[in-house]
């Protein structure tokens, strides 16, 4: 078994018990914050005056009549998700809370009974108190809005709500009139200078249309009207567009007859002119009827024949006269096409003069018409100025009461609200109890010094090798069979299966600071040895405060210094105890030029005479990080011991002794646990339960209390020195 190696541990999580055992070390802590918050929260709450509360229930909507009005509100019907709070800083502002004041006459009221005598509240005093018993809730997914108001009397807090609700009413129907009024007032002053600026305008209109001599027809019209040079216009372009049908006609027919020959024209002619010529339509007749008599006189004559000469001649004659006709046709056509393309470009030449002097017309008269245009609007919008006066005006006129609807007056309640006696005891209980444990968990939390045997090992990563209960008195006076002999004969047992050899038989105890219970641990240590049949030495090489001799009962006037500075003999110095197998060397009287010694060759000696001629010799040192000696004597003896008291000193603390014992070479085997309460940790309770169940032992009742013979010294604890002895501080 290698004893200077701990083994690793794990991280450790906490579990219930640990909740649980911080609660009962800590429960005086707990208890005391319990009491004092709970007797605190009861008093106040049976102290605080009683308070009654009275609610009238309003139902708020936004600004609108009873009945539809002709004005349409652009918001009404949506969601606003700030209205009821606003409303309620309304409900809450001066103006509403200073007419419930002057209503009730509550500077008067409030003034007897705050002030006393006859001293007036001033107002704002009075805004500030009612707003503190003021209470605003809004009943959920509705309009409807809670006025509770608290106050020593029901009636008062009742009247109080009434108030209010009725303050606030009034504040929003006087508020709506003084805006339906202004907004009212100011769109008749515009209505007014909107006349003003139409009648001016119209002036100046007539005077444009007379200095440019306008003939307008319709002065109501915005734009110009039916002028002299619009009528010529519409007159050419519409004698223009006559030529150029003709025109266009008469050169679409000229051209598809150009291209045919003239027994073709004489069939088309009649029919391809508008008028058809009469000569030609006679000579036609006349051709046709020749034809028929030559064809007759062909059939019955010979060409010889005079007849039939003069009936051919007859037939020649007649085309030759349809020949030039058609040609004159021809010819008169071109001619009447040239003249209709004369009268186009006429008119159109014309149409453009026409136009040039309207543009020109039209530039001249155009401030006429733009003031004209501006007249016209001023007067649409003085009509809409007048439809909203009038929309307004009868707006203005319907009752609005559906506003603020009060839908259930406040009444009296003859039964106290506050203080909530029942519900702030509990609260006071519940606070209390959260309070004291969570200030238990930060003292504990604050408390860094060594509580479980998993601190040891974690932190210093040395094996603990004995768990020594609280109120630890001497063996040697309780007996062998004491209830915590077991507990040091663990140790014993783990203290020699610690041991890498058997001839390592010299052990050292240290601990950190004062006061952890390392002279008796040492002291019932060595006893647990003797009684086991080991004959065992006990040397106090705490010079600088020696206690063994006083806990065993013995002289200190000789003792380890007489002997280092050789002015005893080993024989001379060593005492013998009430147990033959246990045997005692004093510390001596320490000089002040020797306060080395123990660092001496002498010191080294002594402790190999001491190893050869007893089983076990344990060393006493003083603490470790006060001054040097236990140091010393760590690095000279086989083994050390730490001491470390439950709850006492910080982890940094402890973990810096035993750095420094292992700094000196010093063979640290492990650690003892001292002083620890059994019945408030859990941790430790297998160890009292089975020693106490084990080894049961009876007292008589007779027994001489061990305070009265100052045999029981209380683990950590020191006799108080004698009278006249000297006694040196670490």
């Amino acid at each position: 078994m290698d004893s200077l190696k701990a083994v690793p541990q794990q991280e450790s999580r906490l579990h219930f018990l640990d909740y649980w055992r911080i609660i009962r070390i800590r429960k005086t802590v707990i208890l005391a914050v319990f009491l004092l918050v709970f007797v605190t929260a009861t008093i106040v709450t049976f102290i605080l005056p009683e308070q009654f509360a009275a609610t009238a229930r309003i139902k708020v909507t936004r600004t609108a009549p009873d009945t539809g009005g002709l004005e349409v509100q652009a918001n009404q019907g949506g969601y606003d998700p700030y209205f009821i709070q606003t409303e309620f800083e309304i409900m809450k502002s001066a103006d509403v809370l200073d007419r419930v004041i002057d209503s009730l006459k509550l500077n008067t009221v409030w003034g007897h009974k705050y002030n006393g005598g006859d001293n007036v509240m001033k107002t704002a005093d009075t805004e500030g108190i009612l707003k503190g018993r003021l209470s605003l809730n809004p009943v959920r997914n509705t309009t409807l809005i809670d006025i509770t108001v608290y106050s020593d009397k029901p009636q008062e807090a009742a009247d109080l709500a009434n108030a209010l609700a009725d303050a606030y009413s009034e504040k929003r129907k006087e508020d709506n009139d003084k805006l339906e009024n202004r907004g009212l007032a100011t769109l008749k002053e515009q209505n007014a200078e909107q006349e003003k600026i139409i009648a001016d305008q119209s002036k100046n209109v007539e005077a444009l249309r007379k200095q440019f001599n306008i003939p307008d027809s319709d002065p109501n019209s915005s734009g110009p009207g039916q002028t002299l040079e619009n009528n010529v216009i519409q007159e050419i372009q519409s004698s223009l567009n006559t030529f150029e049908v003709q025109y266009e006609q008469l050169a679409t027919n000229l051209a598809t007859l150009s291209g045919m020959d003239k027994q073709k024209l004489r069939t088309v002619l009649p029919r391809a002119v508008d008028n058809p010529d009469s000569q030609l339509m006679s000579l036609l007749d006349q051709l046709n009827m020749a034809q028929q008599r030559f064809l007759q006189v062909k059939a019955d004559l010979k060409p010889e024949n005079p007849v039939y000469q003069m009936a051919l001649e007859a037939t020649n004659d007649l085309n030759i006269k349809i020949d030039n006709c058609v040609d004159g046709i021809m010819v008169g056509m071109e001619t009447k096409l040239a003249s209709y393309k004369a009268v186009v470009d006429s008119q159109r030449a014309k149409l453009d003069k026409a136009k040039l002097t309207d543009v020109a017309r039209a530039e001249e008269t155009r401030p006429y018409y733009d003031a004209k245009d501006q007249l016209e609007r001023s007067k649409n919008f003085q009509k809409i100025l007048e439809m909203k006066i009038l929309s307004k005006t009868t707006d203005a006129a319907l009752p609005m009461t559906t506003m603020v609807q009060t839908i259930e007056t406040a009444k009296p309640d003859t039964t106290p609200v506050r203080p909530k006696k029942t519900l702030n005891i509990i609260l006071g209980i519940v606070i209390g109890l959260v309070v004291g444990v969570g200030l238990a968990f930060f003292i504990e939390y604050l408390d860094t010094s060594v509580k479980t045997i998993d601190d040891v090992e974690r932190a210093l990563q040395a094996p603990v090798l004995g768990v020594i209960p609280q109120n630890v008195g001497v063996l040697l006076q309780e007996g062998a069979e004491s209830p915590h002999a077991e507990a040091y004969r663990v140790l014993r047992t783990n203290l020699l299966f610690s041991r890498k050899d058997d001839k390592l038989n010299t052990v050292c105890v240290v601990s950190a600071g004062a006061g952890e219970g390392k002279s008796t641990t040492i002291l019932n240590l060595a006893t647990a040895f003797a009684q086991s049949g080991d004959r065992v030495l006990l040397v106090d090489s705490d010079l600088r405060r020696p206690t063994l001799h006083k806990m065993l009962k013995l002289s200190n006037s000789l003792g380890l210094t007489n002997c280092l500075l050789k002015q005893n003999t080993l024989e001379e110095v060593i005492q013998r105890t009430s147990l033959p197998s246990l045997d005692l060397l004093p510390s001596g009287k320490l000089p002040s030029s020797s306060l080395s010694i123990l660092s001496s060759a002498q010191m080294r000696e002594l402790i190999t005479e001491l190893k050869r001629r007893y089983d076990f010799v344990f060393f006493d040192s003083p603490p470790i990080m006060g001054v040097s000696d236990a140091s010393v004597l760590a690095s000279e003896v086989d083994m050390t011991v730490q001491v470390i008291q439950y709850r006492r000193y910080p982890q940094p603390m402890n973990i810096r002794a035993k750095q420094m014992v292992e700094k000196v070479g010093g063979n640290l085997i492990g650690i003892v646990l001292n002083n620890i309460n059994m019945s408030q940790d859990e941790s430790y309770y297998y160890y009292s339960g089975y020693y106490h169940g084990y080894y049961y032992y009876s007292r008589d009742e007779d027994q001489v209390p061990a305070s009265e013979t100052g045999a029981t010294v209380a683990a950590g604890d020191k006799p108080a020195d004698k009278p006249g002895e000297i006694k040196q501080k670490y």
